[in-house]
């Protein structure tokens, strides 16, 4: 089976001249299902990180792709690294130990099994699966390749507008310790603005601005322009989660 997509077989019975011959055939019509878009973004990472190898860069500070894919897996297959992940604090021990029994199993092992998915359970289910993996997978995909050298990737308009889908309802958690009024603007003109006061103008493609909002500044494609005052405010905040 493709990779990139999977058949649907459906089956209808043939009508018109062959019922008038008094004969029934089967016509079988075989539709093409495009593969979801974190699907293709969980493809394409693992296939870098075996062309890169266990050592290569990362835009994480102070992680090689081997810490990357110990996160990833450990992320979907052990709910006890959720509290680690999400809040830190007294909760990292628990995700240091996680991580560390991760990292023994080996790069090989650690690329398999994020290239596998994650075990029955909430993580795989479809819907659930992209709301939580989509923007995971995207940003880390974008974290290896930037930090090794590879341009931003300007042809994937799905992939640009699901990301602009997902802004739209996480905007205000991410940015919601700027003391700024924050318009986020792709460059067709549409626009997600969250907060009051001073205005700052975020511009950039979905990608880039998820890149921004999730820490990547340095590595993001984005234009601020605004209330000078607003910008260093939003320079300065701690956004996401």
């Amino acid at each position: 089976m493709s990779p990139l997509s999977v058949l649907r077989v459906t089956s209808k019975v043939a009508v018109g001249s062959i019922s008038k011959a008094g004969a029934e055939g089967m016509a079988i019509y075989a539709t093409r299902v495009p593969e979801p878009l974190d699907a293709r973004e969980r493809r394409e990472l693992c296939d870098l990180f075996e062309e890169l190898g266990p050592a290569a860069p990362t835009l994480c500070e102070g992680w090689a792709t081997l810490d990357l894919a110990a996160h990833l897996v450990v992320r979907e297959r052990d709910p006890r690294a959720a509290p680690g992940i999400l809040l830190g604090g007294r909760f990292e021990p628990m995700l240091d130990r996680l991580t560390e029994r991760a990292l023994g199993r080996g790069y090989e092992v650690l690329v398999d099994q994020v290239r596998n998915g994650p075990p029955l359970g909430p993580m795989a289910v479809p819907g659930l699966r992209t709301l939580v993996n989509l923007s995971e997978y995207a940003v880390h995909h974008e974290d290896v390749r930037r930090a090794n050298g590879l341009e931003p990737r300007p042809d994937r308009p799905d992939l640009q507008d699901a990301l602009w889908s997902v802004q739209r309802k996480a905007a205000r958690l991410s940015l919601r310790r700027v003391d700024a009024r924050v318009v986020l603007a792709r460059p067709d003109g549409q626009q997600i603005v969250v907060g009051k006061g001073a205005e700052v103008v975020v511009t950039g493609e979905p990608l880039e601005l998820q890149l921004y909002l999730l820490g990547r500044r340095g590595a993001a494609d984005v234009a601020l322009t605004g209330d000078p005052g607003a910008q260093r405010a939003l320079e300065q905040a701690d956004l996401g989660i």
